[in-house]
């Protein structure tokens, strides 16, 4: 069996292009802000948008960087601003030298004076405001037009702050509901689950005192765009580059090539050992109708759920677990992969596997509840996933129109453009 060709659609060009100014107040968007926290689930649906928009080679990322080591892993509910403040007041009070000598070796020990964090990109700025709205309109003439994307909660205020300060020079894009104050963004783009509570099954099932914090407290409205699951990067561009950069590893495995996305629990969606076991004996169960099967862990996956995973198949001639080392095989496995089962727990990486079309199975979803189980409902209802059973015959190719949210939502967003006399160029 060979790899079926189901890729994800090409992103739309561009468009005709526009006069970089015109009658009003028109122009041209050619460049793109990112602003990220810092984490990789967020961040990579901000570069999805982005590459979906045509503007991948012509972005700037900026980072909010929280601080690390000691107590603050227990301060990461602050506001991003008090939090600093509260870092700064701590780290005044471990620079004297005689409380340290006291208190060290005792509940401070683990405060690290330091907070120099590498992020590895030399081109990731720290995210600030000022150096934001100074870049677009500094540049403006030059470099025309900016679209701002930004993903996750320490994002929202700075996001908001700078098309407050530049509505003239840029379009401000959030990812991931910020909650209240809908009107601080151009466009808001969120997951259809995050709205599962204002659903009347939602009503029935979410605590009233809890509704306010998990959901938006109002519907939709028109600067709202709803996906089925979570942006990504993984578009046909990307897997093509991917499919010839594992070819050598990938592409002679007997097939079909079945890979194992194992997440980790979640508040919503908690599991432990006993899903592991579930999985153990699925997997065996459909052995024979699989040629290979390659598993890989998350970051987020229980050391006794992956114990139990290794145990069972680490020697197993079928079997290949990743060990973690790069280079991460994820995109060679999105390319080459005739099947995937992977965790209820991750949107993520069931948005991406959803994205190629082939066969996606999903195990653990009675595991999950509220939006989950409404994000998981849609994947059924649209034929992109189907449970894991054990009972399956893993040749069965059976395919859906790939999920193609990142491409939905760059076509919506030329729209409001285009009404107000913007073009992306």
């Amino acid at each position: 069996m060979s790899i079926r060709p189901l890729w994800p659609p090409e992103p739309p060009g561009g468009g005709d292009r526009a006069p970089e100014i015109f009658a009003g107040g028109g122009g041209t968007v050619r460049r793109a802000v990112v602003i990220g926290n810092g984490c990789a689930g967020a961040e990579n649906q901000c570069l999805g948008l982005v590459r979906a928009l045509g503007l991948a080679d012509r972005l700037t990322l900026f980072r909010i960087i929280r601080p690390t080591g000691g107590i603050n892993k227990w301060l990461q509910f602050l506001p991003i601003s008090l939090h600093r403040i509260l870092d700064q007041v701590l780290r005044n009070i471990l620079s004297n030298t005689t409380f340290t000598t006291l208190f060290q070796g005792k509940l401070l020990a683990p405060y690290s004076v330091s907070n120099v964090q590498s992020s590895g990109l030399s081109s990731v700025l720290e995210a600030d405001t000022k150096k934001i709205v100074t870049l677009v309109r500094d540049t403006f003439e030059k470099e025309g037009l900016a679209v701002v994307v930004a993903c996750g909660r320490d994002t929202i205020s700075y996001a908001g702050s700078v098309r407050c300060l530049a509505p003239d020079n840029v379009f401000v894009i959030q990812i991931q509901h910020p909650r209240y104050r809908l009107d601080r963004f151009d466009l808001v783009v969120t997951p259809r689950h995050d709205y599962y509570a204002l659903t009347a099954k939602g009503q029935q099932e979410v605590p009233w005192l809890f509704r306010r914090w998990i959901t938006p407290r109002e519907p939709p409205g028109p600067n709202v765009v709803l996906t089925a699951g979570a942006l990504h990067q993984a578009d046909s561009a990307t897997l093509r580059i991917a499919a010839t950069n594992w070819h050598d590893e990938l592409a002679s495995l007997p097939k079909p090539l079945v890979v194992v996305n194992i997440g980790g629990p979640t508040r919503n969606c908690n599991y432990g050992v006993e899903l592991a076991k579930q999985l153990v004996s699925s997997l065996n169960n459909v052995l024979e109708t699989c040629g290979s099967v390659r598993i890989s862990f998350s970051r987020r996956t229980p050391q006794k759920v992956s114990d139990l995973i290794l145990k069972e198949f680490s020697t197993h001639p079928k079997f290949y677990i990743w060990d973690g080392e790069e280079p991460n095989p994820h995109l060679g496995h999105l390319a080459w992969a005739d099947a995937f089962i992977i965790t209820a727990d991750s949107v993520s990486m069931l948005s991406e596997a959803c994205s190629t079309g082939k066969p996606v199975y999903v195990v653990g979803t009675e595991h999950c509840r509220w939006k989950f189980s409404d994000f998981h409902g849609t994947l059924h209802k649209r034929g992109a996933a189907r449970p894991f059973t054990g009972s399956e015959d893993m040749s069965d190719n059976w395919s859906c129109p790939p999920l193609n949210d990142a491409i939905d939502v760059a076509a919506r967003v030329r729209e409001v453009l285009r009404g107000r006399g913007w073009t992306l160029g």
